[in-house]
């Protein structure tokens, strides 16, 4: 059932949330802390039961130059220059498994389907932890780790993951460097934002029903998991309600789409509860650049499925064309 704004108001919505005057100089000094290190990139064949597409481990260096994994799938033979599709995971997964996720490699493209660090226990394997010592993968439960200072929130690290992956892309001898976009669901979609605001040079972005925008809202309009977290531990930790809200300001979607300029393809679910469709449509009304959006009226947090795996294929093969 319906459970927010109406469709005319989710059109018009626009979020109250705020921009840290230091945003983008916090962004830049994260970001350039993570390229001090060594991308020490490693690329190793990987053994499956695929005749057409061939599968590598691949390995990079991220936040703080800690070790992070993703698998590289590309049609089989392939030599390239092929345009590259950078994926994020959604929460609680991992990576999974080498013969898992081959719709972009069966498309022509080459895929880089990054691993999330401390995650991959829930739905999907993982093989990336948190940080040395951390331990392996877990089930979620990330959503407040270090919230009560931007320096410590998790997501400062997973964002400055996902821009290394872009990097590591571009130094793949099979990739067109200058053929790259990123997608990504639910948390992987809403990493994917964060990306396009970070890197401006993409050639397009397919943001599906992402997470992680309008804190403010979705965090008062919806009681499922993972917004529902954040409010777990202010109902213990009364008095950090602003503290951690400061903290979400530097990590939501709508601030990244305010300087993002990479052509965008938005999807949503209008009876999704999990990421609220007005929090996906604040995302997009203040998104800076080309833009698109469609919304199903029937569905959930699934949004579009097999549509939507066709519509983001046809908008990167035009947004990732040669010439």
């Amino acid at each position: 059932m319906y459970t927010d704004l109406p469709a005319d108001e989710l059109a018009a919505y626009t979020s109250t949330q705020t921009r840290p005057e230091d945003f983008t100089d916090f962004w830049s000094e994260t970001l350039a802390q993570a390229r001090s290190h060594p991308l020490d990139l490693q690329v190793t064949a990987e053994p499956t039961v695929l005749d057409a597409i061939d599968v590598y481990d691949v390995q990079f260096a991220g936040w703080n130059g800690e070790p992070v994994r993703a698998w590289l799938r590309v049609p089989h033979g392939a030599a390239g220059p092929l345009p590259c599709v950078v994926e994020y995971v959604g929460y609680g997964g991992g990576r999974g498994e080498a013969h898992e996720n081959l719709l972009w490699a069966g498309a022509g493209f080459a895929h880089l389907y990054m691993d999330t660090r401390g995650q991959g226990a829930s739905w999907s394997r993982g093989a990336t932890p948190d940080g040395a010592g951390s331990g392996g993968p877990q089930v979620p439960g990330v959503m407040t780790r270090g919230i009560l200072d931007p320096q410590t929130y998790y997501y400062r690290r997973l964002f400055t993951d996902a821009v290394r992956a872009v990097q590591a892309a571009r130094e793949l001898t099979v990739v067109d460097p200058d053929r790259v976009a990123v997608t990504g669901i639910s948390q992987g979609g809403g990493v994917a934002l964060a990306v396009a605001g970070l890197c401006p040079d993409l050639r397009g972005a397919v943001l599906r029903v992402p997470f992680l925008s309008d804190f403010p809202r979705a965090l008062q309009i919806t009681d499922a998991y993972p917004y529902r977290e954040v409010c777990d531990f202010l109902a213990v930790h009364r008095t950090e309600a602003d503290r951690a809200q400061q903290t979400l300001r530097y990590f939501d979607g709508v601030n990244f789409a305010a300087q993002a300029t990479v052509p965008a393809l938005f999807r949503a679910g209008l009876m999704d509860t999990i990421t609220p469709p007005s929090t996906v449509y604040a995302a997009y009304n203040a998104y800076a650049g080309p833009k698109q959006i469609t919304a199903w009226p029937f569905n959930g947090h699934e949004g579009g499925g097999p549509e939507d795996d066709l519509a983001a294929v046809r908008f990167l093969r035009e947004m990732t064309a040669a010439g």
